[in-house]
């Protein structure tokens, strides 16, 4: 179950808050823990189990860890925990692709391989995964007290808003919100806008411009072109930011419905001015996580330089890796590192001194490029399709053209993103909350400011409904980018 889909939006999210909101509050965590089991079982059937089981050993680990952290058993029960989360993680994730690249090794030196059937991947389990790891650890570090209430702990990893595609909410942030929270009539209001506004993002520029990305990459490798590549990739660049930030809008005002506060997981990350920006700006739990229980932990740059680009280069390699299984990810990531390097050693005797669009352009060509890796099914084909981008490919445009793909309706769209994807509607927003604190002197005109103000929000939000319902009725809904991770 998806929040674009009808199930969800008409049935589910309906009847869940109608209970919700009926339900005694000492029932209130339960109801949403059996609620979040249902969504998660809709789509996985009996894989809730593997879910369940994370959820218990960890439920444990927490309370072992908490009673033996001052002694070296409690450092043994982490690491056991932290084991045991990594061999869920790759049993269900990695074995294809560990067995498949032995097998490369076992042929070459002619010996027989090994036969493993394909592996179910189990959606949202590097999120759900890395989330209790974070718990573990931060009950280890004393920066989290343990969560004895066995209901309690299984909805911090289970809660459905965030539970298949993120944010990585840190227990610590939403402990007290878990045990007690308030909804308030302003903040229900503000989660169905930001609702809104991610299934906007997510039907109404993700989907459509996905689409195109889909078609391009489709197209045999021999008929790319220079046209049809660059569309390709600058559509991919924008679906997989409208479709993961839409989600993440979408998850943050879900659980705003029901009294959490999520911290912000996308802020604009394509107006940056370096990849080091970037990554502040992008996917922002998992950067911290990456830097909290990784980076850090490995010496951050307290080692020295060489130390510090040994551990970045660490970083992206296995955050590469957390995207999926599959050596084009890991190119991915060291791209990323790569770049961060560069910046580290250049960064104030160049970058600094180099003009702001350009910057921008380093930013979004190295962002683009890496995206193609990203989206390509091996390194042949990402190969062929950056080399089309260059102006060296194959295609000569005769059957396969950018025509074929790119109408007015594509155009507007792309326009639209490009928009959207700078914070110009909170400048707006915020100047319009300016013009209306200094019309205060003047009831009336203030009171008129307002009701234009509100006025005109509601009816954004109504128009985006109705056209999200429109593309419903339609059919075209497309899964999230970020489930299969």
């Amino acid at each position: 179950m998806v929040f674009s889909s009808p199930v969800f939006l008409y049935l589910f999210l309906p009847a869940v808050l109608l209970a919700y909101f009926l339900t005694p509050l000492r029932l209130k965590n339960l109801l949403l823990l059996l609620a979040s089991l249902v969504f998660y079982a809709w789509g996985e059937g009996v894989f809730v189990l593997i879910m369940l089981a994370s959820i218990g050993m960890n439920y444990v680990a927490g309370i072992a860890i908490s009673r033996l952290r001052d002694q070296s058993a409690g450092k043994m029960v982490l690491i056991l925990a932290i084991a045991l989360n990594i061999g869920l993680l790759g049993a269900f994730k990695y074995a294809n692709f560990l067995v498949d690249n032995v097998n490369r090794l076992l042929l070459a030196l002619g010996l027989p391989g090994i036969e493993l059937a394909p592996v179910h991947l189990p959606i949202g389990i590097s999120f759900f995964t890395f989330q209790a790891m974070s718990y573990i650890i931060d009950v280890y570090r004393r920066q989290a007290s343990v969560q004895r209430n066995p209901v309690n702990s299984a909805l911090y990893i289970a809660l459905f808003p965030q539970l298949i595609a993120g944010p990585i909410v840190r227990y610590h942030d939403i402990d007290r919100q878990i045990v007690r929270r308030r909804v308030t009539l302003d903040g229900f209001y503000a989660g169905c806008a930001l609702f809104t506004v991610g299934l906007g993002k997510k039907m109404l520029l993700a989907n459509p411009l996905g689409e195109v990305a889909d078609s391009v990459f489709a197209i045999p490798a021999e008929h790319l072109t220079f046209g049809l590549a660059w569309l390709g990739a600058i559509c991919y660049t924008f679906q997989i930011y409208f479709d993961f930030s839409g989600y993440s809008d979408m998850a943050i005002g879900l659980g705003r419905l029901f009294g959490f506060r999520f911290l912000i997981n996308f802020d604009y990350p394509y107006i940056s001015q370096s990849i080091t920006e970037f990554w502040r700006r992008w996917h922002i739990s998992l950067s911290r996580w990456f830097r909290d229980y990784l980076y850090i932990p490995l010496g951050g740059n307290r080692r020295g330089p060489w130390r510090t680009y040994f551990n970045l280069f660490v970083v992206f390699v296995l955050a590469g890796l957390w995207h999926g299984a599959s050596w084009t990810f890991v190119a991915w990531g060291l791209i990323h590192g790569t770049a961060l390097v560069f910046e580290r050693l250049w960064f104030t005797s160049v970058l600094e001194g180099i003009w702001r669009p350009l910057r921008h352009c380093y930013v979004m060509s190295v962002v683009v490029l890496a995206w193609v890796l990203f989206r390509a099914d091996d390194f042949g084909y990402a190969r062929q399709y950056l080399k089309a981008m260059a102006g060296a490919g194959d295609g000569i445009g005769v059957q396969y053209y950018v025509a074929l793909y790119l109408n007015n309706e594509i155009t507007l769209l792309l326009i639209i993103a490009a928009v959207g994807s700078t914070p110009l509607f909170p400048w707006l927003r915020r100047r319009a909350h300016l013009l209306e604190s200094r019309l205060r002197s003047s009831p009336a005109t203030a009171l008129a400011a307002r009701i234009v103000a509100g006025g005109s929000t509601v009816f954004a939000i109504a128009a985006v409904l109705v056209l999200v319902a429109m593309h419903l009725a339609a059919g075209t809904h497309n899964p999230f980018i970020y489930f299969r991770f």
